[in-house]
């Protein structure tokens, strides 16, 4: 039986695969493509790449806000709502909620295709998703799959900083209660996934925006170089993820440098392997939130 920080472990992992997976989804089809256009100073592979090509550029993106959504409410969950934390995210739940992201993600892809909105940029040499097309749409999209994923991780981690705060000020009135900082930077990566992904589709999202309402006065002054900079910054932030884990999580760090090591010399591989089994016996979890007269720690 999981134990209440066994599961928050294990459903916290859960999303932050599929966020993964999100991430991975541009690099696996559209990227190789807006590399053969850029090549070729054109898109050359046809109407049936490019709808595909934009279907999955729109399912990595929504995906992602999505599941960075599901992060945040499943933090918020364990840190403010604690006591019902295990039957809210138990196992079953917990699948449910993730199919639940992945279908609405596709759902918020699929008007696309009755709006004609998936089209080929030549300004970024990508198929993608074109902003003037329905003024009304994409008021609705950048509201739907922006704006209010956005306030919804926002209102979460709000909440979590300040039970932070709340906690920190008990910890100085007792020396006994304690916050540890290994448990704030757990926290803090999930957070700054989430500021860097808002920084990065923010200036994309609100150009369309104001192009949406009022598209003739609006979009002859937008220069280009500012379009094409909002779209690669959206672009860059599939690829800034695994940096961020890589700088703030030691689990991380640890993994990417046994990988290097491995790929610089195969045969570490075997020895890793057969040192997994008894190492990971050994590693146990720390408490996530226990709170009473004699100390108060948070797992974030």
């Amino acid at each position: 039986t999981l134990t209440s920080h066994d599961l928050f472990f294990f459903v916290g992992n859960i999303f932050v695969v599929s966020l993964s997976i999100a991430d991975l989804v541009v690099a696996v089809y559209p990227y190789p493509l807006i590399l053969s256009a850029i090549f070729h100073n054109g898109w050359t592979m046809g109407n049936v790449h490019c709808q595909i090509s934009g279907f999955l550029m729109g399912l990595s993106v929504i995906g992602s806000i999505f599941n960075i959504t599901a992060i945040a409410i499943n933090r918020y969950c364990y840190i403010c709502h604690s006591l019902r934390y295990d039957k809210l995210f138990n196992l079953k739940n917990t699948c449910c909620y993730l199919c639940l992201t992945w279908i609405l993600t596709v759902v918020a892809i699929v008007p696309n295709f009755f709006v004609g909105s998936l089209q080929y940029d030549p300004r970024i040499y990508s198929c993608t998703f074109a902003q003037t097309v329905s003024t009304s749409y994409t008021i609705t999209v950048v509201v739907v799959h922006f704006i209010v994923p956005l306030s919804v991780v926002t209102f979460c981690y709000l909440r979590i900083w300040i039970l932070v705060i709340q906690v920190k000020h008990r910890v100085r009135q007792d020396c006994k209660q304690k916050l540890r900082a290994t448990d704030i930077r757990n926290f803090l990566t999930m957070f700054v996934v989430f500021v860097l992904f808002a920084v990065c589709w923010g200036p994309l999202n609100f150009i369309g925006l104001a192009v949406s309402i009022n598209p003739s006065k609006v979009q002859p002054h937008i220069p280009e170089w500012l379009f094409v900079l909002s779209y690669f910054m959206a672009y860059f932030n599939s690829c800034l993820n695994a940096v961020i884990y890589g700088l703030l999580n030691q689990n991380f760090r640890k993994e990417y440098k046994r990988i290097l090591l491995t790929l610089w010399s195969p045969r570490l591989l075997f020895i890793d392997v057969s040192k997994g089994g008894t190492e990971g016996i050994k590693s146990k979890h720390s408490p996530a939130i226990t709170t009473n007269n004699n100390h108060a720690e948070i797992h974030l």
